[in-house]
């Protein structure tokens, strides 16, 4: 034993000063396996993960220095169990059992807009006539689907129409984003739609006064610049992204310059950067202040006030709260004479997320802002070696500018091609062209407007904010119209990016020569991402929509109907086509899967001509057993009462027969989709 010990003493001893950059890591594999977990542990699981936790401190205070981070990890990682386990039951709330059509009334807590391109009303404070207090969600979310003049949602106004709602739906297929699981840590729960106009029942109470701040700002922006540009310098300046039309979505998707919508780590560091710099070089300038005043703390102290002003004013959304973390950290570490870049703080910053919401390191946000944050710290701190080459001094603002393009841009590919299933394969250009002029013009113009707006003097700034901005829209619409500007690419098996980040953080973390052994994750990785295979037959939890996989790519049973599970089928498949497009495919209505076949049919009208079905024939509808086929026959038949139980469905193909996945079967059963009592529609008294 002895002999086992010494030489793993000894590697562990080489790491000191450098594992706190496995901290999160740690925490983070606590905090996976929870979400991992077939079913939601009982009381005395979380005792027992609880005493795991005082366990291994004492451990960490018996062992040595050599062999005491191994207990530490440990206690991290059931530490993280921990958390994401009290997170869930913390954000617990009613959700919405059946399917309901009524009044629908609550208080305007949120504004956007959905994929379909339609207003969207979040509410809370939700009254819903015919349903108990203690049954009825802490919010719900409503798209507005009616071209009628109604009441304007505004901040805090209490509102109310007649609505369709439902709960949460579960994944589109087995093992596919899970909705249900981000709506109940998001507090949802009932979204759904109204077609009549909304009704104004009472005025805004006087809360939400960020919210408040938040839209009359948006409002004046777009007034002062009309358009997509407008609507552009909203989402970068309040987050409010409801004046933002598909068409720019989509190009700036396309073109890989989505990531400038969301107020992040670009937006908040260039924000705190040009406030500190502007007040620090400023105070440099005032001999009597520069000569008695620690001016580099002063500015810093100030800078952090401004970034959590911005962190409230956009809503605090995870990806924010994720950035303005970070940068407190960087100019706390500024105020106290440390280095404010580098892994270390990285790896507060992380933990720091984590420790709060547990949930986001299942998010794409969490998982992109980090892999780039540690590759861009890890790649330049390498570069400050003097025996690397830095080329001219004129040349190097450029050189990093491109240099951070590219490493930001490689360590999130592998992250937005399993999460949104394209590659942008013109994104560095897109990046070069337009990144810059974000620091250089329009977060310098945005503060400078800020501080002009009492004044009514923002209109300057923001037509300089207004130019750059065209500029960046010109150059996403140029891009995303270019031949092979997105390439699609097929989901991942779920151990792809498990695997990659081990490998990369191996060989970023790790100090040594032994950190070549991360080149072999990530060759694993590699491996499987390129051998994964999609199911055969993905049947939606409505029963309403069948895919089958062809030489052409996959034929969908319909044209019409179940959109967001088509689409999401297709994206997942790394094919480009539309809906309609894939149903073209479908040259009859039944497929044959080794020694069974599949036959769809939409609608009571189509289920009703069946009078009979032969042993081995699966009949997949979204409608009720027709009262032709009396019990059932010799078929299995698949509908709304199976697909209840059983959520979405997929079938391969294998030897043995078919291999039947389900959503439930796959996600287990947790706190967010454990089945409650079914109960008829409510309808309007």
């Amino acid at each position: 034993m002895a002999a086992l010990w010494a030489p793993l003493s000894q590697v562990l001893l080489l790491q000191r000063g450098h594992l706190i950059g496995w901290a999160p890591v740690c925490m983070g594999t606590g905090i996976a396996i929870y979400f991992a977990l077939p079913q939601e542990p009982l009381w005395w699981g979380y005792a027992g993960v609880a005493m795991a936790v005082a366990l291994c401190g004492v451990l960490a205070r018996i062992l040595g220095p050599a062999l005491s981070p191994l207990a530490v990890g440990a206690g991290l990682v059931a530490l993280g169990l921990l958390l994401a386990g009290a997170r869930a039951h913390t954000v617990s709330g009613p959700v919405l059992g059946w399917r309901y059509y009524g009044p629908v009334e609550g208080r305007v807590v949120g504004i956007d807009r959905s994929a379909s391109d339609a207003a969207r009303v979040t509410l809370d404070q939700v009254r819903l006539p015919g349903v108990r207090p203690s049954r009825t969600p802490a919010r719900v979310r409503l798209s507005l689907h009616s071209d009628m003049e109604g009441a304007v949602p505004r901040p805090g106004l209490r509102m109310g129409a007649t609505g369709h709602m439902s709960p949460p739906s579960g994944p589109v297929e087995p093992g596919g984003f899970d909705f249900q699981r981000h709506a109940w840590f998001q507090g949802l729960g009932a979204v759904g739609y109204t077609r009549v106009p909304l009704v104004a029942l009472a005025a805004p109470d006087g809360g939400q006064l960020m919210f408040r701040i938040r839209m009359a700002l948006s409002a004046r922006v777009q007034a002062a610049l009309p358009g997509e540009t407008g609507a552009f310098a909203a989402a970068i300046m309040t987050g409010d992204r409801s004046g933002m039309g598909q068409d720019t979505l989509t190009a700036l998707r396309v073109s890989n310059l989505a990531h400038l919508l969301a107020i992040s780590g670009l937006h908040m560091g260039l924000l705190t950067a040009f406030v500190f710099a502007t007040l620090r070089y400023g105070l440099a300038l005032i001999p009597f202040v520069a000569l008695r005043a620690p001016v580099k703390q002063v500015a810093a102290a100030a800078a952090l006030p401004v970034a959590a002003f911005y962190l409230a004013l956009s809503g605090g959304s995870i990806a924010t709260e994720r950035a303005f973390i970070m940068v407190a950290v960087m100019l706390v570490a500024v105020m106290l004479n440390r280095r404010a870049l580098s892994l270390r703080a990285v790896a507060l910053a992380a933990l720091i997320v984590l420790f709060l919401r547990p949930e986001a390191l299942m998010g794409p946000g969490f998982q992109m802002s980090f892999s780039a944050t540690t590759a861009l710290i890890a790649i330049f701190g390498g570069l400050q070696h003097d025996a690397v080459p830095r080329g001219p001094r004129w040349l190097r603002p450029v050189l990093a500018v491109v240099m951070s393009s590219l490493v930001a841009g490689l360590a999130t590919a592998p992250f937005a091609a399993a999460h949104f299933n394209q590659i942008a394969h013109y994104g560095l250009i897109a990046n070069l062209a337009s990144v810059p002029l974000m620091g250089v013009l329009v977060m310098p113009a945005a503060v400078v407007s800020i501080c002009m707006l009492p004044f009514g003097l923002e209109g300057a700034g923001l037509r300089v904010m207004g130019l750059a901005l065209d500029w960046i829209l010109g150059v996403a619409h140029w891009i995303a119209a270019q031949d092979g500007a997105r390439g699609m690419i097929a989901s991942p098996g779920p151990w792809v990016l498990p695997l990659l980040a081990i490998g990369a953080l191996t060989l970023i973390l790790w100090q040594g020569r032994t950190r070549a052994v991360g080149v072999l994750p990530l060759l694993l990785a590699g491996f499987l991402w390129a051998e994964s295979d999609r199911p055969s037959v993905l049947i939606s939890d409505t029963g309403g929509l069948v895919g089958i996989m062809t030489p052409e790519g996959r034929a969908l049973s319909s044209p019409r109907g179940d959109g967001f599970a088509a689409r999401n089928w297709l994206e997942n498949d790394g094919d480009p086509a539309t809906q309609e497009e894939a149903a073209a495919r479908w040259p009859i209505a039944q497929l044959s899967l080794g020694d069974i076949t599949i036959r769809a049919f939409r609608g009571k009208r189509e289920i009703a001509a069946l009078t009979q079905c032969a042993a081995g024939d699966w009949i997949v509808t979204n409608a009720e057993l027709p009262a032709t086929l009396g019990a059932g026959g010799d078929c299995v038949f698949i509908g709304p009462t199976e697909l209840r139980a059983t959520g979405s469905m997929a079938l391969s193909s294998s030897a043995g027969g078919p291999l039947v996945d389900t959503a439930r079967g796959v996600a287990g059963a947790r706190l967010w989709n454990m089945r409650r009592e079914r109960r008829g529609a409510v309808q309007s008294q």
